[in-house]
């Protein structure tokens, strides 16, 4: 997938988990793209692996279900990222 797909699917997986995810986050329009491909990366892997048993680093690709679980994976990664920056905060 070449970069531009990455950062269209990133900025709609990252706005739609924002969007869903109750309560405020920060970090503009980049957290945003950075959240979605994050997302994308986490998303994949975890599909990949309740699918065949193995983990392995990979991203899911640009269509309908894979935006699904690039949202999913983005709204993993907005609850990590909020535990870590509550912690550091405390």
């Amino acid at each position: 997938m070449n970069i531009l797909a990455w950062i269209v699917l990133g900025l709609i997986a990252g706005a739609i988990a924002k969007a869903i995810y109750p309560g405020h986050q920060g970090g503009g329009i980049l957290g945003t793209i950075i959240l979605g491909i994050i997302g994308a990366f986490v998303g994949g892997s975890l599909g990949v692996f309740f699918q065949t048993g193995t983990f392995t680093l990979t991203a899911t690709t640009f269509s309908i279900p894979g935006i699904l679980v690039a949202i999913l994976g983005a709204i993993v990664a907005i609850f990590l990222w909020n535990l870590l920056t509550r912690r550091s905060a405390a």
